[in-house]
């Protein structure tokens, strides 16, 4: 039961990639969910809830490193631990 206790705070800021400098590995060991206006949404890649985002990945474009290129919805974001 002390596991709920030490879930950390999720940051503002928040990406998947590991060389992002916003990559926060603790908070990647428990189950995060994101809504974005109200519906959760299963794709995000990186979100920032003070200026309103959320990134996704483009299902065909991909960048010179063959990474998908990122596609950015605004709205009202929420993060929370599923």
């Amino acid at each position: 039961m002390s596991e709920n206790n030490a879930k950390p705070a999720l940051p503002d800021h928040l990406a998947g990639n590991p060389r992002s400098p916003f990559h926060v590995a603790e908070c990647f060991e428990h189950d995060i969910g994101i809504k974005l206006n109200g519906k959760e949404r299963t794709d995000v890649e990186e979100y920032c809830i003070s200026e309103g985002w959320v990134k996704i990945p483009s299902p065909k474009a991909k960048d010179r490193f063959g990474q998908p290129m990122l596609i950015k919805l605004k709205g009202e974001v929420e993060a929370f631990y599923k």
